[in-house]
């Protein structure tokens, strides 16, 4: 019977390479890295983490090391999927979904990765594929950029091996939104994937209206037009336009995804490792895609991601995202031809290279 012994709790701010700007958030300076590594009695260790944009970090770090922590070390080890209910049942009551389900994230991941290297197993294999590449765009943080600049990172990104991507879209005048997207497309050419994120900022309307003036520019989808939470709102915008509409980064649990899929009626469920309580959480949006045959794509943490998508049947894109934390990795995970290969090392096949890291530790 398998004990946690020790849960040891990172937190890093790492700065960006230069300031990235979308229409909700505005400024993004850095982001913050939550790490949480587990030790069992067998002598299994497994590291998970969690990100944000900037904000919030320090909370979920106390959160585990405050909350969690307690719970957890003595206890008898279960599957990861198993102990992520545990912990989303003893704090519920307090922290149903939010900064609750990034810190759970961190320790699901960690579970996960410390039970798959104690068996010497790669996370895509145990999902059921053994090499499989996964399809991939890059989605950048581009809002404040000129076109001139948009055109020119994009330009870098198709030299660096993509051959999808997708833009910020929210610019207080309109037609600069849509004259950024015509110039996008004439780049990348008629047949490229092209993918637009409004990031919430749109009223239903606008929304509608926006979406009918992107239709001729063959949009893949259109990410995030409206408030997260207006389900009723997002099935409105997907009845009137052709373009597919996506979403899932900011919604925390399986319910909040339940009620996109069945309610808003979205083509594009996008949950994120980091904040739905996981690994098991994406498994659990993962499986509630395929029940609606809808392919499930990721956000961020691509250099996770790519490992949980490429044991998946259904699976969909994975977002190359702004934040670079593959680079803090020993291997950085690396794009060629719009796809990237999974990694074959046992455990989660994420790891840090705390050297590097370290610099950023708070």
């Amino acid at each position: 019977m398998k004990k946690i012994e020790l849960i040891d709790v990172g937190y890093y701010v790492v700065p960006l390479e230069s300031i990235l700007v979308d229409a909700l958030h505005g400024e993004h300076k850095n982001f913050e890295l939550v790490t949480a590594t587990v030790k069992l009695s067998d002598g299994s260790i497994g590291t998970g983490y969690t990100y944000t944009g900037g904000f919030g970090g320090a909370a979920i770090a106390k959160m585990i090391e405050s909350d969690l922590k307690p719970l957890l070390i003595g206890k008898e080890v279960l599957p990861p999927e198993q102990m992520m209910k545990y912990m989303n049942t003893r704090i519920h009551y307090v922290a149903r979904g939010g900064i609750a389900s990034f810190a759970i994230s961190a320790l699901d991941i960690a579970f996960w990765d410390a039970d798959l290297k104690g068996r010497s197993i790669p996370l895509c294999e145990a999902l059921g594929s053994k090499s499989q590449k996964v399809k991939t765009y890059y989605g950048g943080i581009d809002l404040a950029f000129t076109e001139k600049e948009l055109l020119d990172s994009l330009q870098k990104q198709i030299e660096n091996g993509h051959t999808s991507v997708k833009i910020k879209l929210g610019k207080a005048d309109e037609k600069e939104d849509i004259a950024r997207v015509k110039a996008v497309r004439k780049l990348v050419g008629d047949d490229a994937i092209f993918m637009v994120d409004a990031n919430m900022i749109w009223s239903v309307p606008q929304a509608i209206r926006m979406a009918k003036a992107l239709e001729e520019y063959n949009i893949f989808w259109l990410e995030e037009p409206t408030n997260p939470d207006d389900y009723e709102g997002y099935a409105k915008i997907g009845q009137t336009t052709t373009i597919p509409i996506a979403m899932g980064e900011n919604l925390h649990t399986i319910y909040e995804h339940e009620l996109a899929v069945k309610v808003g009626r979205i083509s594009y469920p996008i949950p994120d490792c980091s904040n739905i309580c996981g690994i098991s959480g994406f498994l659990q949006v993962a499986k509630l895609a395929k029940e609606y045959s809808l392919p499930v794509s990721s956000h961020g943490m691509q250099e996770l991601h790519v490992n949980v998508l490429a044991g998946l049947e259904n699976r969909g894109y994975l977002e190359f995202h702004s934040f670079p934390i593959y680079k803090y990795t020993i291997d950085p995970i690396q794009v060629k031809d719009g796809y990237v290969e999974p990694s074959k090392d046992p455990g989660v096949g994420v790891n840090f290279d705390w050297d590097i890291l370290g610099q950023y530790k708070q």
